[in-house]
């Protein structure tokens, strides 16, 4: 649901970046939990000055001073999947239920499974273990190369690169001439 930043002031409010939609519906979620399973309930939220959206300022109850501030930087949030409910379009997915899932190619044979759904920046991605065992590999999750999705059954159908899955090979020497 979002992840602590640092301190901000004195008083025990804290950055935060939410991941919500709307972000202030960060705090209408309720009691939100750490990967450690502690539960944190915000008090209050606001925008953080600046031109991000996303980017918070909140008080956490029990949080009082600045260096109990400062103990949650980096810390995520998450809330329970029960409490989501169910995406308001056909075109969103929690990216929570993708996690298992099997992917399978366009003739239906299962090729990975999702171990992940990371995003960096530039968009999600989904993490794939290939059915075959190895390393993973990070698929852009984009209609171009997943072009069905069966969330409720788990599966969804994927168009890899032909070398998707291969070990990247030595790099050539330079030549200097």
């Amino acid at each position: 649901m979002g992840e602590f930043g640092r301190a901000h002031g004195l008083n025990g409010e804290v950055r935060l970046k939410s991941y919500t939609a709307a972000p202030l519906d960060i705090a209408s979620y309720g009691p939100l939990t750490t990967a450690d399973g502690r539960a944190l309930a915000l008090a209050e939220v606001r925008p953080a000055p600046g031109a991000s959206a996303d980017m918070l300022i909140a008080r956490v109850q029990g949080v009082s001073g600045r260096t109990a501030a400062e103990a949650l930087n980096r810390l995520a949030i998450y809330v329970p999947r029960a409490r989501l409910g169910t995406p308001d379009d056909n075109d969103e997915v929690f990216t929570t239920d993708l996690i298992g899932a099997s992917a399978v190619d366009a003739t239906g044979t299962v090729v990975a499974m999702v171990v992940a759904v990371p995003n960096y920046g530039g968009g999600d991605l989904l993490e794939l273990r290939p059915a075959a065992g190895g390393a993973t590999a990070l698929l852009p999750f984009t209609k171009a190369f997943v072009p069905d999705l069966d969330v409720p059954a788990k599966r969804i159908t994927v168009a890899l690169p032909e070398d998707f899955f291969e070990a990247p090979g030595p790099k050539p020497a330079d030549d200097p001439g």
